[in-house]
């Protein structure tokens, strides 16, 4: 009755662990995120960024840092939202910010909200960094500036000159300012860009609606290699747990029947 009570015991611990890791990992997974993660050296690239709400309250507010060597070009208006943007002495946008507007609750608990906008890669290789401050009913404020390894990480997109990061580019919807007219490019998710070298040589008015440049669905996907990870961890975790427990089951039978 001893072993048998042990190996219960046991069995119960791991359950209740994995059910724990489990929950951890849905918080953890739940971040600030901006996609693509793989972008090409100076195309135009359709960027998303997709805001959870984590606590029992709703977010009202998110700003987002341009990173230095990203030249933003455009957003896309969204009902409900008041979208505005800060700029240096050089005229260059260094944040965008989004807001509640009107009758707007904002992102409730349970809820994610995504919104897009263009902007100009870097012309070499590099990895830019998108801090971002999420804003909540009560006043606090989450700031997602950390390294990869920390509880609040920013976002990273690799720019790089592969023939890989091109498709990703055009699965996006952007498009690299080569000197020939392009027409738009329909990605995986819906989103296209029809542009031509006056749009892209001109210094786009941020005030513009994005409806001439980008159309169709934000991109539900999140392509974070961390949660990929995470997600395939838990998974492990949770079949270990369910043959452990079969063991034990198996176990305190053929005990009852000696």
């Amino acid at each position: 009755m001893k072993k048998t009570s042990w190996i219960s015991k046991l069995t119960s611990t791991i359950a209740t662990g994995t059910a724990a890791f489990m929950l951890f990992a849905g918080f953890a997974s739940a971040h600030v995120t901006v996609s693509p993660s793989v972008a090409q050296t100076s195309a135009w690239q359709t960027y998303t960024i997709k805001i959870p709400s984590e606590k029992e309250l709703p977010t009202t507010k998110i700003t987002m840092k341009v990173p230095e060597g990203v030249a933003f070009k455009q957003y896309q208006p969204l009902a409900g939202w008041k979208i505005t943007t800060e700029k240096n002495d050089s005229n260059e946008v260094t944040s965008i910010t989004w807001e509640i507007d009107g009758d707007n609750e904002g992102i409730l608990a349970g809820q994610f909200q995504q919104f897009n906008f263009v902007a100009q890669n870097p012309t070499a290789e590099a990895e830019v960094a998108w801090d971002a401050f999420q804003y909540y009913s009560d006043g606090s404020i989450v700031e997602w500036t950390g390294q990869p390894s920390d509880a609040n990480p920013h976002s990273i997109t690799t720019i790089s000159e592969d023939p890989a990061a091109a498709g990703n580019a055009a699965a996006g919807g952007g498009h690299a300012n080569d000197g020939h007219d392009s027409a738009g490019t329909e990605g995986a998710a819906g989103d296209n860009v029809a542009t031509d070298d006056s749009k892209a040589n001109d210094d786009t008015t941020l005030g513009d609606a994005l409806n001439d440049t980008v159309t169709g669905e934000p991109n539900n996907t999140d392509t974070d290699p961390g949660t990929l990870k995470l997600q395939q961890a838990t998974l492990i975790v949770s079949i270990l747990a369910l043959i452990l427990s079969f063991l034990g089951i198996a176990l305190a039978t053929r005990r009852k029947k000696r």
